[in-house]
Parts: C-alpha cells; sequence; structure tokens
C-alpha cells in the first residue's frame, strides 16, 4: 500500500453509535456509525483525476495496481482506514425531513498529505449503512460518471467543491427507476471516490439541535473549528464570540460558491440543507446542469420541476433560507440572535459584492456600478426571450467590435430563428449601450478580452456532453469519460482541436432523458 498518514479524526473526536449491528435505524446521541464498503463482485478502475492523486500523495503506480481498484471498489482497506456514515438530518425541498444521514456514502478515512493538507476519502455507491432509508447504497454507472467528471469540471472552472479521485465500476448490475414511473430496469453498478477536506453539512448540526441534544451540537461545532477552521481556533476569544464568527464565515464561503455557480451558469438542481457543504464546497452531484439556453426559471431536477424551487436565479435566495435553517440549528449556541443575525447579512454583501465582480469580469468592464448591475439584469431578460446560449454568448462578447457592435459574432449562440427576429432590436440597441460603457472603462482592448476570458468559460459540462460519454461507458467504452476530462482541464482556453464541444445544445438533446431534465435517482 502508499505511505498514506491517516488521522481519523472524526470517528477518534466525536461520539460514535454504539450499535454495530447492520440495519436501518434511528441513531441518537452519536454523529457516525462504523460500517464496511459491502464487497463487489469485479471492481475496475475507468477513470482517475491524476491532480487528485498528486494531491494525495498517490503515484501513477499506486493508482492503477489492482489492489487500488479492490481498495476503492469496497472490496478491501488500506491500514489505517476506519471506514464510517455519518449522521444527518436536512430540509429537503423546504421540509423538514429528520434524521438522513449518508445512505450510500461509506467515508474510508482522513488523510494527512505532505503539504499538512486534510483529506477524506469517502465512496459513494458502496453499500447499505444505517442511514440507507431502505435503499441499496449502490449508484448506477451514469450518475457515477457525472459526479466524477463535474467534481473536477468545477475545480477547474475555479468553483468552490468537493473533488473526485476515481471511478471504478463494479461489475454488478443495479436496479433503478430512473424517473420514478414505474420502468425500473438494471444498470451498470459503479462507485466515485470523492475528496475533500471536510464532509461535513448544515444538517450534521441540524440534527442534534432538532433533537434538544445540545451537548452533542456544541461538541460538533468546537470540533468544526478546531479542525476545519484553525484559524478561528488559533485566537480563541469568549466562545460564543467564536461561533459568531464561524457562522459569519460559513455565511461568506456559502456566498462566494453561489455567486461562482451564477458565474459559470451552474445549477445545483437540489439544494436541500444536507446538501450544503459546512465549507461553501459545492456538495453532491445529483440532477444537476448547465444552463444551455439563458433560462432563470430552469431547473434540471424532474422532482423540483413543478414548483422550480431550486431553478438558476432563486439559487441565491435559497443558500440564504438555508443558512436561515443553520442559523436556528445553532441558536441554542447563542443567547440572543444578533451574532447570526450579523451572519446573514455577512452572507448577502458578500454575495453582493462577489456577484458585482462577477458582472464586472464577464462584461470586461473596470469595476461594477450600479448602472451597470441594471445593464446586466437587462441582458438577462434579453438572453431568456431571446432563447440565447449563456456560455457562448458571454465568451463571443469578447469578439464584438466596441467601435461598430453588432450581433455577427455573437450569432452562433442562438437557438431559434424566430426568437432571434423578436429580440434582435432589443439585444443591437443593449449592445450600443454595452459599447459605450466600455469605451469609458479604464481596460485596454486587450487587457478587456483577457478579463472576459478569465470570467467566462469556452468549456463547460454541458448536460449532453455528460451523457455522451455515458452512453459510451454503458457499452464498455470509458474514453469518452478521460476525453472530457481532458478538455474540461483548461475551460478556459480556446483549444482550437476541440471546437466541436463548444456549441450549441443539439436538438436531439433539447428532451432527452439525461440531457435536459434528471431525477434524484442514483
Amino acid at each position: 500500500m502508499p505511505s498514506l498518514r491517516f488521522d481519523n479524526a472524526f470517528v477518534r473526536d466525536l461520539p460514535g453509535d454504539p450499535v454495530s449491528a447492520p440495519g436501518i435505524r434511528q441513531v441518537h446521541g452519536a454523529l457516525w456509525s462504523a460500517v464496511a464498503p459491502a464487497p463487489v463482485v469485479a471492481p475496475k478502475l475507468v477513470a482517475w483525476s491524476r491532480e487528485m492523486a498528486v494531491r494525495l500523495g498517490l503515484g501513477e503506480e499506486d493508482i492503477q495496481s489492482p489492489e487500488f481498484a479492490q481498495v476503492f471498489g469496497g472490496n478491501a482497506t488500506w491500514l489505517g482506514m476506519e471506514p464510517f456514515a455519518a449522521n444527518y438530518g436536512g430540509h429537503q425541498f423546504g421540509h423538514w425531513a429528520g434524521q438522513l444521514g449518508d445512505g450510500r456514502a461509506i467515508s474510508l478515512g482522513e488523510i494527512v498529505n505532505a503539504a499538512g493538507e486534510r483529506w477524506e476519502l469517502q465512496l459513494k455507491g458502496a453499500g447499505p449503512t444505517p442511514y440507507s432509508r431502505s435503499a441499496d447504497g449502490r449508484a448506477v454507472l451514469r450518475s457515477s460518471v457525472r459526479e466524477f467528471l463535474c467534481s473536477e469540471a468545477m475545480h477547474h472552472l475555479g468553483v468552490p467543491t468537493t473533488r473526485a479521485l476515481s471511478l471504478v465500476v463494479t461489475g454488478e448490475p443495479v436496479v433503478r427507476d430512473m424517473f420514478y414511473d414505474g420502468n425500473a430496469r438494471e444498470e451498470p453498478g459503479a462507485i466515485v471516490c470523492r475528496v475533500a477536506p471536510s464532509f461535513i453539512r448544515f444538517g450534521n448540526f441540524e440534527l442534534p439541535s432538532s433533537r434538544g441534544d445540545v451537548t452533542l451540537l456544541r461538541q460538533l461545532a468546537d470540533f468544526c473549528i478546531d479542525r476545519d477552521f484553525p484559524e478561528l481556533a488559533a485566537s480563541r476569544v469568549g466562545s460564543e464570540r467564536l461561533y459568531g464568527e464561524w457562522f459569519a464565515q460559513v455565511c461568506e464561503r456559502t456566498a462566494r460558491m453561489v455567486a461562482e455557480w451564477m458565474r459559470v451558469g451552474f445549477v445545483h438542481g437540489v439544494m436541500n440543507t444536507d446538501n450544503m457543504s459546512i465549507l461553501g464546497l459545492t456538495i453532491d452531484y445529483g440532477p444537476y446542469g448547465w444552463v444551455d439556453n439563458f433560462d432563470l426559471d430552469w431547473t434540471p431536477n424532474t422532482t423540483d420541476a413543478h414548483g422550480r424551487r431550486y431553478r438558476f436565479g432563486w439559487q441565491p435566495k435559497i443558500a440564504y433560507w438555508n443558512l436561515t435553517r443553520l442559523a436556528h440549528a445553532l441558536a441554542p449556541l447563542f443567547d440572543d440572535a444578533e451574532q447570526l443575525q450579523a451572519g446573514l447579512q455577512r452572507y448577502m454583501e458578500t454575495f453582493t459584492a462577489a456577484d458585482r465582480a462577477n458582472t464586472a469580469g464577464k462584461l470586461g468592464l473596470d469595476t461594477c456600478r450600479d448602472g451597470d448591475a441594471v445593464l446586466m439584469q437587462q441582458l438577462y431578460g434579453l438572453l431568456q426571450a431571446g432563447e440565447v446560449d449563456m456560455t457562448l454568448f458571454f465568451r463571443s462578447l469578447s469578439d464584438v467590435d466596441l467601435d461598430n457592435p453588432t450581433l455577427e459574432p455573437l450569432a452562433e449562440a442562438f437557438y431559434g430563428a424566430a426568437q432571434r427576429t423578436a429580440t434582435d432590436p432589443d439585444l443591437l440597441e443593449w449592445l450600443g449601450r454595452y459599447a459605450a460603457r466600455c469605451r469609458e472603462a479604464s481596460l485596454d482592448p486587450g487587457a478587456r478580452r483577457a478579463r472576459m476570458h478569465e470570467a467566462n468559460p469556452r468549456y463547460v459540462l454541458r448536460n449532453y456532453l455528460a451523457q455522451q460519454a455515458i452512453d459510451r461507458a454503458e457499452t464498455g467504452d470509458y474514453g469518452g469519460i478521460m476525453e472530457l476530462l481532458e478538455l474540461l482541464r483548461r475551460p478556459y482556453d480556446d483549444q482550437p482541436d476541440k471546437a466541436a464541444y463548444a456549441v450549441r445544445r443539439p436538438d436531439w438533446a433539447r428532451n432527452r432523458a439525461g440531457c435536459s431534465m434528471l431525477s434524484c435517482s442514483s
């Protein structure tokens, strides 16, 4: 085995489930349960992230060894691993759901690398846990490919995210009803190893608070601060003031994360509080999607299709709502709500500042004035009305001649001729105002273009691209996964030989399952 240094603080320092027998159960007074991954028939490594491997201290010979597939397929463990599933609750679609927990994720342990970074290794799809709620704890290949690719794509886009180390197929079928419509079928099974400094969620604090277990709530808060926010723990002051600054930092990190989602057109799809990272990392890649034709009301989640709670344009509002749920959970640690309210205010201030900075970057301006924010909102309305591709439009906006602005550089971003005809005059008028504003800015043309290219990716993980890789993988051809991973390592570079990936969503993908709407099914 590789020389990895395990330091399993979560299971060492926090109370665990005293029951070790298998079976679904309510777990009280404990934050985790010991559980081993369930073995599979024929684990086979089919994709891996070389950047994440290097970060962990794993060489290519480690990754390619037969032992690696056994360990990260759930059939073996390395010395120092102490597998467990975490216990947490959450609000799902706006309603308290009670105990949830890791129903199909099993953490192998925490390592500390040569740089002193802490990384928790977690297998998703590794079998049942006490929190599986009558499910089998497995994951299918299609959702595993999506999680593996998206974790790494988001990292390279500069969006705070959990990471992915490996994708292992299990050689076993998994039965799933993809859209819960009575059409269950067998699908190939797979396991993703995802990696993060911490997988603690808002829901980890909500559950003990909901049960009135303030001692456990305080113990988890102190642990989280000491392990995951050491800059706060190093200057510990009065405990309530410390908790207040910690909550404010959680709010700040969440605001920056969501602002980055909005910048690149990412829609999480299922922003339940159990899917919100305490570190402000994008976590739990389920029914996510990237906006193709710009639509603030779009949600990729079939479960959310009616209410559209988690639509693209509502993500900043939902993050705030989720933080208020976390504030309620943490309230027993405070004498009054003043510091919690201050944290929520910091969320709003941080998001506004980040969003304005993103507006300046996307439009190629030196700064974002109040009028520029209005200009961007007006553009959003035009893009939605005209059915314009978000990624293509913003990337091509840098090619507009500011001395003679026309729509010609933007022609490839339009999905429909009729919609374009209807919005052309208004878009052209907007371009004129935009060009005038750019001429006022202090950036020279080269700096303006470079600034826009840093903010507006050429390539994103469009749903149809992921689905094409999945279709190949389900036939046993895994090459499409690594091809996409290689492309998405440099999402802001033009990559002329990869131009076919920077086009509008094809018509065949508009309503196809996996390309337009997805479910929470794994």
